[in-house]
């Protein structure tokens, strides 16, 4: 079956008051990126508080519903066949061709649903729905009518044409990116931290990231792996900006010079440190982990609080009270799991203690960083000064 438009189905949105259009336009404006890469002409357009993607040429349909599918604020994704506004009697032979060709299996029940936006039309919505269902019993008479609960719900509305579909494809719900400002993803090449930007940005938040690097600890297939894992989040979150830090000096002055126990602790606080520095220089509202309570060492209560103790930016982790099957879950729905688990280290894993302090006193962390005092500042600098910006975006 060729189907002429997409109706869009959106959620929150529609209690947005007078804000309404900013969320739709952000909406738009979302969905023409999701369709770029996608063969077709799609016209993307807002008419009657409704969103619509028409595509009247050839057009790929599995791959423009996935692509749709990434589309945060998509609640819904009606496949709509559109036919020229007739009489009633020519608008019942289009609709029982429709389910014709639409459902093999016709024995089920049934409901018409129609909405009259063209008001010059001469039925109103209850004579459409009582012809055109009339129309299908004749034509289908294995099938029934059922108001309250129907198998099939069966949509027409008059407009400019007639809008046809019954078939709500679920999308991913959330809110349209670049509607709730931006924050700075901690992304490291684990399973957590990618769910972690998807997750917040499903709330409209636009996404940038910055990624510790430490060769020659950490390999270039490693870093190669999170510029993969951020372009498998930008499918949904939009473009981010990445920011690859060499922290191998500060690293290994750590190692050098601050209690083993405490060096896991200290390096993620000097990570939390120039992540922060770049959220605030490009107006970042604040930072995003993937960090869950009890999950290692480094995510109990005393070492959030910790690492924590050195932003002035709040830091989201939306994943804290998850179970790590939960989060492995959405890694694999939204694809970035087999990119996770692929064995190369980031430079979390190359300096771990084998038996990390699980419960940090932040007074005894801020006298051991005391012994950093000589050179921290400035190799904190050169980390800044060094970093490498990456502009991923899907597809490239």
């Amino acid at each position: 079956m060729k189907f002429h438009s997409f109706l869009i189905k959106y959620g929150e949105i529609g209690i947005k008051g007078k804000n309404r259009y900013i969320f739709e336009d952000a909406l738009v404006r979302q969905i023409r990126y999701a369709l770029q890469g996608v063969d077709g002409e799609f016209l993307v357009h807002k008419c009657h508080g409704r969103v619509y993607v028409d595509c009247d040429g050839d057009y790929d349909f599995e791959e423009t519903v996935e692509s749709l599918q990434k589309v945060f604020g998509i609640v819904g994704i009606c496949p709509v066949v559109r036919v020229p506004v007739a009489e009633l009697a020519q608008l019942r032979k289009d609709v029982v061709a429709y389910v014709d060709e639409a459902y093999e299996e016709k024995n089920m029940t049934f409901k018409v649903d129609a909405r009259r936006a063209k008001k010059s039309y001469p039925a109103n919505s209850m004579e459409i729905n009582c012809e055109v269902g009339e129309a299908i019993l004749e034509a289908f008479p294995e099938m029934k009518v059922d108001v309250h609960k129907p198998e099939l719900r069966i949509n027409v509305e008059i407009r400019e044409e007639v809008y046809i579909y019954s078939r709500i494809i679920p999308g991913p719900g959330g809110m349209p990116i670049g509607t709730n400002g931006s924050a700075m993803l901690l992304l490291s090449g684990g399973i957590d931290s990618p769910v972690a930007g998807y997750m917040v940005s499903k709330r409209g938040v636009e996404l940038e990231a910055t990624y510790f690097h430490a060769p020659p600890y950490t390999s270039e297939r490693a870093k190669e792996k999170v510029v993969d894992l951020a372009r498998l989040v930008s499918a949904y979150s939009g473009p981010i900006k990445l920011h690859v830090v060499n922290f191998t000096d500060i690293q290994l002055y750590i190692y050098e010079k601050c209690p083993h126990d405490e060096l896991t602790i200290i390096m993620r606080r000097y990570m939390m440190k120039i992540a922060e520095h770049f959220a605030k220089k490009d107006g970042c509202l604040g930072l995003i982990t993937g960090e869950s309570i009890g999950q290692v060492a480094s995510q109990t209560m005393q070492s959030l609080a910790a690492t924590n103790a050195v932003c002035t930016l709040p830091v989201y982790r939306p994943l804290i009270g998850f179970d790590k099957k939960d989060i492995v879950e959405i890694s694999e729905k939204i694809n970035t799991y087999e990119t996770s688990i692929q064995p190369f280290e980031d430079c979390c894993t190359i300096f771990v203690a084998k038996h990390p302090v699980t419960k940090p006193n932040i007074e005894r962390i801020e006298k051991s960083e005391l012994n950093l005092a000589e050179k921290i500042d400035e190799l904190m600098q050169t980390a800044i000064d060094t970093v490498e910006i990456i502009e991923v975006k899907q597809g490239e």
